[in-house]
């Protein structure tokens, strides 16, 4: 049998196509850490354990280890896995954050992960990985991005906390205008820069005439408790609630429920969520894309959302963001769940577009206004 060029290549062409077929294709090669998107992809949890502990530290930043329970769930993870943790610049804002990042790249001294307010994270997605952990479906589709660059992670309600020994209890936003309130009244920074603030000045906005798509009745309503000489410059503390000189601090539930319960038995500090501008938000979660610790930062984004995890941070009265799917499945610390204060009144939550607006406008305003 004569064969022609043509027969010649449709047969070489079946001959590899059997032979494929009987010793398997080239599969493609397994994901590093650095790029895995979850851990499925390197093996299961025990091949990212295993690498995170070849790693042997994490690199985290602005984490102040009274700020949601934060001090126990570096503690835990560490003994857990016996991975070293430097936590690097507590007190840094979302921003800052952000900055150091930046500064570091290429160093071993970067964060690994991210801890941010939303405005700070929507802006910043060019600097994560996307990465999902394996509770990804129990987080609600409105509160992480689809590619996992960013999730949702714990949050809670914007509320008044106040020193009962040194102010009469605000009934409402505007009693913190009258005179009893001169040189108390604060903040925890810059809204321009942190979440806190930028949330203290959308709650006051909701309940001053303004809506999740109008802040600026907030920047208002600063700008005059700072003619009336209420509003306080600088960032409030432990040492300056401790001595009085911040008893008024518009902030998130968890952090003034958490003085309340550190101060019980030696200063009156009391808790309120105005009714009328119950505003709700999530701080989320982000993986440096140029992590030194890559495997060692997907390990800590799987704990954080491991019912262990979750439930540190609902120790420290702060909301996870799995807690219903929790509270189904029976793993939720009921009797922490118990000790969250009550919300009165319907909760807002922004929108990424509306969280954007806002933060435009604080940035064009903020500075004018209040300085």
């Amino acid at each position: 049998m004569r064969w022609t060029r043509r027969k010649l290549i449709v047969g070489i062409a079946t001959a590899t196509l059997v032979l494929a077929t009987a010793c398997g294709a080239p599969s493609a090669p397994r994901p590093t850490a650095r790029n895995a998107t979850s851990a499925t992809e390197l093996g299961g949890m025990d091949a990212l354990v295993a690498a995170a502990k070849k790693e042997r530290e994490l690199t985290v930043i602005a984490l102040p280890p009274d700020w949601a329970n934060y001090g126990e769930m570096i503690s835990r993870f560490e003994k857990k896995y016996g991975i070293r943790v430097v936590s690097a610049q507590p007190d840094y804002t979302s921003q800052d954050e952000i900055n150091a990042a930046r500064g570091l790249n290429g160093t071993n001294r970067a964060p690994d992960v991210f801890d941010l307010g939303v405005p700070v994270a929507l802006a910043n997605t060019g600097l994560f990985a996307p990465y999902k952990v394996a509770t990804w479906r129990d987080i609600p589709e409105q509160l992480k991005e689809p590619q996992g660059l960013w999730f949702s992670d714990y949050g809670g309600y914007m509320s008044i906390g106040y020193d009962a020994g040194r102010v009469p209890a605000p009934a409402t936003l505007q009693d913190l205008l009258k005179p009893a309130y001169r040189g108390k009244v604060s903040i925890n920074g810059n809204p321009t820069e942190a979440g806190s603030p930028f949330n203290a000045v959308m709650a006051v906005a909701l309940g001053t005439g303004g809506s999740a798509d109008d802040i600026g009745p907030g920047v208002d309503f600063f700008a005059q408790l700072k003619r009336n000489g209420n509003l306080l410059s600088g960032e409030p503390n432990k040492t300056s609630i401790d001595s009085g000189k911040t008893p008024v601090i518009i902030d998130w539930d968890y952090l003034n429920t958490a003085t309340a319960a550190r101060l019980k038995g030696v200063l009156d500090w009391r808790v309120t969520l105005p009714a009328n501008a119950v505003l709700g938000s999530y701080y989320v979660q982000a993986v440096n894309k140029e992590a030194p610790h890559p495997a060692a930062a997907r390990l800590w984004e799987e704990f954080l959302f491991s019912d262990e995890g979750q439930n540190i941070w609902l120790k420290g009265l702060a909301r996870p963001v799995r807690a219903d799917a929790m509270r189904a499945a029976g793993t939720l610390d009921p009797a922490a769940d118990a000790n969250l204060p009550k919300v009165v009144g319907t909760p807002v939550f922004l929108s990424p577009a509306q969280t954007d607006a806002a933060k435009k406008y604080l940035t064009e305003h903020w500075r004018a206004s209040v300085g």
